[in-house]
């Protein structure tokens, strides 16, 4: 079975868990622009340095340094400095993170339902909405690919075609299953006592 041939549906079913901020990250109402705004108006870039990583601290002191130095000589060059510090601080976070840097995005943009599913968990210290909606999206994804597999699996045996259409939703109904549970599994960095924590949290 090849993993290329994933359906469009696990792809973004899966994006906020394979993705994880990204979604959102490069936005200007995004958590890191709100990060590196506190960090300017605070002066302290104590506020924003948790979203880069430790190699990228001493460019990120760099541009944090200029901007402040060249924001305060008019309010043209206030907005120009500032959103230096954001292109730097956000191409910084990306990269850290092993993504490419595309550019600033607008505020308000359309993120699905996932990602502010999301962040009302984080903020609310409750899984119970965003629980809700992953295995409602699940269950009817599950469901759609078991049925066609349903559907198609009593095929007449000299009709060539059925049986492949059968095999067809057969291989799309493992690659999601497959899909699901792989990408359930706790990562490296989450050990038990992790797991173990989580499982305390409202669900």
């Amino acid at each position: 079975m090849r993993r290329k041939s994933f359906p469009l549906l696990i792809l973004s079913l899966l994006f906020f868990i394979t993705n994880p901020v990204s979604a959102h990250c490069d936005g200007v109402d995004g958590p890191v622009v709100l990060a590196a705004k506190k960090a300017i108006e605070t002066q302290n870039l104590d506020h924003a340095l948790i979203w880069i990583q430790a190699e990228h601290e001493d460019e990120v002191k760099t541009a944090f340094e200029k901007t402040l130095k060249v924001r305060t000589q008019s309010q043209e060059a206030q907005e120009m400095a500032d959103m230096y510090f954001f292109e730097t601080f956000v191409r910084l976070h990306r990269l850290g993170e092993g993504a490419s840097y595309t550019g600033l995005k607008e505020a308000g943009r359309d993120l699905g339902l996932a990602i502010p599913a999301a962040d009302i968990s984080i903020e609310n210290e409750s899984l119970t909405e965003l629980y809700k909606l992953l295995s409602d999206k699940l269950h009817n994804s599950l469901h759609y690919y078991f049925e066609k597999v349903i559907d198609a699996k009593n095929f007449d045996i000299k009709n060539v075609e059925a049986g492949r259409e059968y095999v067809e939703n057969y291989v799309k109904f493992m690659h999601f299953v497959e899909a699901i549970y792989e990408s359930s599994e706790l990562s490296d960095h989450a050990g038990h006592g992790q797991e173990a924590k989580g499982s305390s949290h409202s669900h």
